[in-house]
């Protein structure tokens, strides 16, 4: 029996190579995101590519009732998740005193309340049926302050603090969870986030959306609760344990400057 993956902001960028991986090994597939045209695009790709079945909603899950609606609409078609992946995020770039109030709220709503509503839907029954993998996106923002970028930040440490707790509790249980984080990543996020012409996204060495995904992916079918994509990154996040707080956020605040 083919097991089934959701993920969300799969209209583009990581999420929709994610799902390009999982339907490679034959799993099927439920797309969430805003864009509908984009995910029946992809869903006629894979279905037609793969033989497999993708079931696409198309829903703003920055707003409060998303969640559960996506999760309610589920139950009725009575389509089981294995494979739960809360990729679906944004970012914001200005000081936080003039920012716009709505967008950080979307924000949060999004990067933190979305992805811990779906983890707490879909684990019952994936604990009833003791199989189950959920793969959080995080990122290297995840380890430190960040100004200019203080929600964004403050949301992926959120996501990294949960995905451990829980990855610890449901131990012995067959369910695994498991929190990527990637460093810059050439998909929609930098324009998203206005993050164009900052040092972060200067110069080579930026890693690709395929790349990304299928290191997430792997991590997750290994069971790994904690993973950062790239050598240097991975230094990098290891590193700001060690140094003064103040130097870690002056190091990031650089990093996210408009050249």
């Amino acid at each position: 029996m083919n097991k089934t993956a959701l993920i969300t902001g799969a209209s583009g960028g990581l999420g929709a190579e994610f799902a390009r991986i999982h339907a490679s090994k034959g799993d099927n597939l439920v797309l969430v995101a805003r864009g509908k045209e984009k995910l029946s695009t992809l869903k006629n790709e894979l279905e037609k590519q793969y033989a497999i079945s993708v079931y696409v909603i198309s829903r703003d899950l920055s707003e409060q009732s998303a969640s559960l609606e996506v999760f309610s609409e589920l139950q009725t078609q009575k389509i089981r998740i294995d494979y739960l992946v809360n990729n679906a995020g944004f970012g914001d770039y200005g000081l936080f005193a003039g920012c716009d109030w709505k967008k950080q709220e979307q924000m949060i709503n999004l990067n933190v309340m979305a992805l811990t509503h779906f983890t707490h839907l879909f684990l019952p029954e994936m604990i009833k049926n003791k199989f189950g993998k959920v793969l959080n996106i995080a990122s290297t923002a995840a380890f430190q302050p960040g100004p200019t970028m203080s929600v964004y930040f403050a949301s992926k440490a959120f996501v990294l603090s949960f995905s451990e707790a829980i990855a610890n509790e449901l131990k012995g249980t067959g369910i695994t969870v498991t929190a990527l984080c990637p460093g810059a990543t050439e998909t929609g996020f930098k324009t998203a986030a206005s993050l164009d012409s900052s040092n972060l996204f200067k110069g080579s060495g930026i890693a690709g959306p395929r790349e990304v995904a299928e290191f997430g992916y792997r991590a997750m079918m290994k069971g790994k609760t904690v993973v950062v994509h790239g050598f240097l990154n991975s230094l990098m996040s290891q590193s700001v344990r060690f140094a003064p707080r103040n130097i870690v956020t002056a190091i990031a605040r650089f990093k996210l400057k408009e050249k």
